[in-house]
């Protein structure tokens, strides 16, 4: 079995080299999957990521939630402690850099994180039973670890980031369902 390490390189690499035409296509099925998702057309505030580095591409998805009236957030990283906060995205030209380097608000107006309804979480790689391998900081299991076990969490992925199994420890905390094309 891969390591971690072993497998957050392969799938940088598979998602550095995806031509963005694929990127792009299969990121509107994945948007068309998650629109119809039950937990998702219940949901009225919704934290999405701002994708970076060639992850499924939320920027049409955040367009189209708030078109139906859901409130969006995106989170806010502290790099001294590692964690994060959801903060409402008012408007996509309001973004700033962040500690890695991932776009976040610049006006920081917070949501309470047991306030959320569903939270799209990225990854480099998924299961089928929802186990997730982010990028190796540990801050969105840092937040998910804080957040209910009834809170919905749903990830999205490309076909070539759903692996056979996942490694996982104590500390990694899997995701309820997985979206992908």
């Amino acid at each position: 079995m891969l390591t971690k390490t072993q497998i957050r390189s392969k799938i940088l690499l598979a998602l550095k080299t995806q031509k963005e035409e694929d990127r792009n296509r299969k990121s509107r099925v994945i948007q068309g999957k998650l629109l119809r998702n039950k937990v998702f057309k219940k949901a009225k505030i919704v934290m999405f990521y701002v994708a970076f580095g060639g992850e499924v591409n939320t920027e049409e998805m955040i367009r189209e939630a708030k078109k139906i009236g859901k409130l969006i957030c995106v989170p806010v990283c502290r790099k001294d402690r590692e964690t994060m906060q959801p903060a409402i995205l008012e408007d996509h030209s309001k973004l700033k850099k962040g500690p890695y380097g991932v776009l976040e608000p610049v006006s920081e107006a917070l949501v309470k994180p047991k306030d959320l309804d569903l939270i799209v979480v990225p990854g480099l790689a998924f299961d089928k039973k929802g186990n997730r391998l982010g990028r190796g900081k540990g801050c969105y299991d840092r937040f998910l670890s804080t957040l209910s076990n009834n809170t919905p969490s749903i990830g999205l992925a490309f076909d070539f980031q759903i692996l056979p199994l996942i490694p996982t420890t104590a500390y990694d905390i899997s995701v309820k369902q997985v979206i992908f094309s």
